[in-house]
């Protein structure tokens, strides 16, 4: 739902009857002229085929690594499955039921692996009947054309005064709008910060940023607007390199770290202090002026769903272990954002991210965590992108600040 002329949007909800009818729900947020865009994304059978093909396989992509010794170095293939017959070198976290694999070099340790890089794999589990459900012409077709927009009157209901914006709440769907580009909480009394009033906040605070590239958008946003932060340099090289944000005045401190594996990119990025998020957590000790934000489902998509349970399930007991030593450490989580509708839909599709979405919120549902919903709040901004504009990233950020502050 939206109105261009206000930058006003907000995404509707979608109730399933399970008899192939639905019911598509708009709460009237603001007055105005108002327009509805309801897209069908896939078909059922879309749906089904997508579904079958991600759980069919873990070979979608190819991970190369790097082992090194001295001067001389090599690549041999890895993947996350041990379905090699060669001799493997394994990466295990037993605990949180992590598992990498890469073929051993000749005359190199395991221990000699430092880089990794990846590609697409061409292999397709879907017939080429299925295929052409996913033509650009059938993905997203919009199945209301011509419908006149709708004239909303000033509604004179008075609202139920909403307590400030804190750790625990849980958004409903949806959770806000955007109004003048601004996002605007439906649960919650959110303050529009400025850039005093953050500079403040983050006084005296440690700040972990943990997970993939929509999250590192953050620590390259909070510069611009907050100039005593400064980029320290931790002499490591590329873009997925750990990245670290000071202001020694204030004993403000922000650090980004990319997730471990499956990390998808072409780049060759290090392995060097990469850890899974649930032993980073455990690393922290924790306190009331520490924040942890979480984020990751991206570059799970291509896998099977399994993958990424386990991988939100070690997560989350991580931080029950956190709320054990130090119940006043603010945790919240980011979820993942939608992106560009054409993506290839078999490997990074948004129908992969959408059910990896409602997981997630399953999953930490109970636990005293922020959430936010940066899937609701891309649909409102149709942004349509994997790394959303500034002006998305900026609102996620006032969100974290109105949990932590």
């Amino acid at each position: 739902m939206s109105s261009p002329a206000l930058k006003a949007g907000a995404s509707g909800k979608v109730t399933d009857f399970n008899n192939g009818s639905y019911l598509v729900s708009f709460t009237l947020f603001w007055e105005g002229q108002v327009s509805l865009s309801l897209l069908l994304i896939h078909p059922s059978e879309g749906a089904s085929a997508l579904w079958r093909a991600r759980n069919q396989g873990y070979d979608k992509i190819i991970f190369k690594g790097k082992f090194v010794n001295g001067t001389s170095h090599v690549f041999t293939e890895c993947s996350l499955t041990s379905h090699s017959s060669t001799e493997l070198c394994d990466y295990l976290n037993d605990r949180d039921q992590g598992a990498f694999y890469c073929v051993k070099p000749q005359h190199m340790p395991c221990e000699a692996l430092t880089h990794m890089t990846t590609r697409n794999r061409d292999i397709s589990y879907l017939t080429v009947k299925e295929k052409s459900l996913f033509n650009r012409s059938n993905v997203g077709v919009e199945m209301m054309k011509d419908l006149k927009h709708i004239d909303v009157s000033r509604c004179n209901k008075s609202e139920k005064i909403k307590g400030k914006c804190q750790i625990g709440m849980k958004p409903p769907v949806p959770g806000g709008y955007t109004l003048q580009g601004r996002w605007m909480t439906t649960f919650c009394n959110q303050i529009q910060l400025d850039t005093i009033t953050i500079s403040g906040c983050l006084k005296g605070k440690l700040i972990y940023l943990l997970g993939d590239s929509t999250l590192r958008q953050w620590i390259y946003y909070l510069p611009k607007v907050v100039k005593t932060l400064k980029f320290f340099d931790l002499h490591e090289t590329g873009t997925f390199k750990k990245h670290l944000l000071l202001d020694a005045e204030r004993h403000t401190q922000i650090q980004w770290k990319k997730h471990s594996y499956p990390f998808i990119t072409i780049q060759l990025y290090s392995l060097i202090d990469d850890n899974y998020i649930a032993r980073e957590i455990d690393r922290l000790p924790g306190d009331r002026n520490t924040a942890i934000v979480i984020t990751f489902g991206q570059h799970f998509r291509p896998f099977p769903m399994d993958i990424f349970i386990r991988r939100a399930i070690g997560v989350r007991k991580a931080i029950e272990r956190l709320f054990l030593r130090s119940p006043g450490t603010k945790v919240i989580i980011k979820t993942e954002n939608t992106r560009e509708m054409h993506a290839e839909p078999e490997r990074f599709g948004d129908f992969h991210g959408y059910i990896q979405y409602l997981t997630l919120k399953d999953i930490f549902k109970d636990l005293n965590v922020g959430i936010i919903d940066a899937w609701d709040m891309t649909i409102a901004y149709d942004a349509n992108a994997i790394h959303p504009p500034d002006q998305v990233v900026g609102n996620q950020i006032n969100m974290f600040l109105n949990y932590i502050c």
